[in-house]
């Protein structure tokens, strides 16, 4: 008896002639079918990563214009002018960009400390009383947008002699 001999109905997988017509039909149905499965991968993985990039922007943004809100509320609160909610946001973004990028850094206290000069460049610069409330601005900014960080430098804060200089 032959094993080649077929137990039941339906195509015979010895037959050579069967095998390669199933073979062919089913190599053109599958690359055909390949095309349409890779084309809807690439689409779908395109939507998720378009999707996931739009929720952090907006995410963000939202943010942003949450801190902004914060901070315009607190500016105003303490007598401040206060510029728009854009500027802010532009400026400042979600992070408190500069202002918080590392408040009690040398270089950044030496920028602080210069900008309470005079103004005078060389030997004629010198140091000045400088206004409550010029340094009492940014401890709003930074407790607003980087709290953890203002604890490290109110204490610097508090070792400067300030006074009200600034006429309303």
């Amino acid at each position: 008896m032959s094993s080649s001999t077929s137990a039941g109905p339906g195509p015979d997988a010895s037959d050579p002639a069967t095998e390669a017509r199933e073979r062919t039909r089913g190599g053109l149905m599958g690359s055909q079918h390949r095309w349409i499965y890779l084309g809807s991968i690439v689409v779908l993985v395109a939507m998720l990563v378009i999707g996931l990039l739009s929720f952090t922007q907006v995410h963000a943004t939202n943010e942003a214009y949450r801190k902004a809100s914060q901070l315009s509320d607190a500016l105003q609160a303490a007598g401040y002018p206060v510029p728009s909610q854009d500027q802010i946001v532009r400026t400042l973004g979600t992070d408190g960009g500069a202002v918080c990028s590392d408040p009690a850094d040398a270089l950044v206290q030496a920028q602080w400390k210069y900008g309470m000069s005079n103004g005078a460049a060389g030997p004629g610069q010198r140091p000045v009383l400088s206004d409550r409330q010029v340094v009492q601005g940014e401890a709003i900014v930074l407790s607003v947008y980087c709290p953890d960080k203002l604890a490290d430098i109110q204490d610097k804060i508090d070792d400067f002699d300030l006074r009200d200089t600034v006429r309303d």
